[in-house]
């Protein structure tokens, strides 16, 4: 009789419970003052957490009182008693749960109030305020995310960021993310704006210069750190070369631009959270001048002499796409817009132009771009880029030449174009370059 009335007992205060606080999370009560005879939250949760809700039952386990009110919303400020009390609340709900049946419909809900009590806590640890949508710290241009199901990870405390309870900001321009009480801390300026200013990359492979040299501190953060990993692990980034605490470096992988152009090494290494943001917002620059910094790369990759074949080709064909007015009603270029540097020049490079070299994605999509160009100026405009075609002026055959066909030859002066085997086997000079050189002495004759 002693365990039925113990499990009605039980069942009717957990109904209260639930009929009572079915929502634990509403913040709509009222909280103009006490409701006819009820005492406020803040004292009823400093009266009741502890008082009177342990019921020794006969088989020895704890009833904590679920129709106990721990998740309104409390007049005024919480002060650290109340985070102490729910603390110890948690704690024996804990201990409750060990101790109940296991599987059990007692178990189950003991379960579901300590979800709610740490929600509770976390809660008053990062209340709700009303925060600005944007914030400007150190260059960074934060805007506040409402995102609340996507979890994230804090850049700054390398914690979880529980986006249900917690307020977050995400940077515009690096998407440094953030907790709003760690905005404060924040040391690293955005590095956008090192982009902006400084668009290079560090060419030396891992320029290592020693802990001492950073007098055994983190590099950012200026944390003591050490190779034992007392008091804290260094970790090396591959970019920087420089060492990092494990808050600074996430053991994060990217391809180093320094590998790739010395040693046509694409195998991601391990770098620091700045360097990763950097290399990232750098991916797509074209920065890289191949044949300065490494001019004998193209002797070993040919994948890059072909690359290189089929820009200068592109670059040739622009100037009729310019003059003509279907292919820019067309927008043929824009094509390109993607990669905007290779119709202005055929030597710059980005590390995502090398990345997709090296797979193969590039010598595909830019051979599409290419014969589609070509197209258009062979065979669909007939009125006015095959009008600007030329015929060789050496042997006087064969079909309409273009300077980016491949059997053909450009003179460097006169940029007229003939077959290639007739330009390299004349002796003479070029025709087109003669003729203009006899009708410019005839004027100069005609003056004097």
């Amino acid at each position: 009789m002693t365990n039925v009335a113990d499990e009605m007992e039980y069942d009717e205060r957990l109904a209260q419970f639930r009929q009572t606080r079915l929502n634990p999370f509403d913040r709509g009560e009222k909280e103009d003052g006490p409701q006819r005879g009820r005492t406020p939250p803040q004292q009823e949760t400093r009266q009741e957490l502890f008082t009177g809700t342990r019921i020794q039952s006969s088989d020895g386990t704890m009833d904590l009182g679920l129709a106990e009110d721990h998740f309104s919303r409390p007049v005024g400020s919480f002060v650290a008693s109340d985070i102490e009390q729910l603390k110890l609340a948690i704690e024996e709900c804990k201990k409750l749960i060990l101790e109940l049946p296991e599987h059990s419909e007692k178990q189950k809900d003991t379960v579901v109030k300590l979800i709610h009590l740490r929600l509770k806590l976390q809660e008053l640890k990062d209340p709700d305020e009303d925060e600005p949508n944007l914030r400007m710290v150190l260059e960074h241009r934060f805007s506040k995310e409402k995102s609340k199901s996507v979890k994230h990870t804090c850049d700054k405390c390398s914690t979880i960021i529980w986006g249900l309870i917690q307020t977050w900001y995400t940077c515009t321009g690096c998407y440094y993310r953030c907790h709003s009480k760690c905005m404060n801390l924040i040391t690293k300026p955005c590095v956008r704006s090192k982009v902006s200013h400084q668009s290079e990359y560090e060419l030396s492979i891992c320029p290592e210069i020693g802990l001492d040299r950073q007098d055994y501190r983190c590099a950012e953060c200026r944390a003591p750190i050490s190779l034992r990993g007392v008091p804290s692990e260094a970790r090396q980034c591959d970019y920087t070369g420089q060492y990092f605490c494990s808050t600074c470096h996430w053991n994060d992988a990217a391809i180093i631009p320094a590998r790739v152009i010395h040693n046509w090494e694409f195998e991601p290494r391990k770098v620091c959270r700045s360097s990763l943001r950097y290399l990232a917002l750098m991916m797509s620059r074209p920065v890289l001048k191949l044949k300065e910094i490494n001019p004998l790369l193209f002797n070993f990759v040919e994948e890059l002499v072909e690359i290189r074949k089929l820009r200068h080709d592109i670059l040739l064909m622009k100037p009729y796409f310019i003059t003509c007015k279907e292919a820019m009603e067309a927008r043929l270029l824009l094509q390109l817009q993607d990669r905007q540097h290779f119709v202005e020049n055929d030597d710059m490079y980005s590390l995502q132009d090398l990345i997709d070299i090296s797979s193969g994605r590039l010598s595909c999509s830019l051979t599409e771009v290419h014969t589609t160009f070509a197209k258009h100026i062979k065979l669909d405009c007939d009125q006015r880029c095959q009008a600007k075609g030329f015929v060789c002026e050496l042997c006087k055959e064969g079909d309409i030449l273009f300077p980016f066909d491949s059997h053909t030859s450009v003179c460097h002066d006169c940029s007229a174009v003939f077959h290639r085997d007739c330009y390299y086997d004349n002796s003479t000079t070029c025709p087109r370059c003669a003729r203009m050189t006899e009708r410019k002495h005839d004027e100069d004759s005609k003056d004097a």
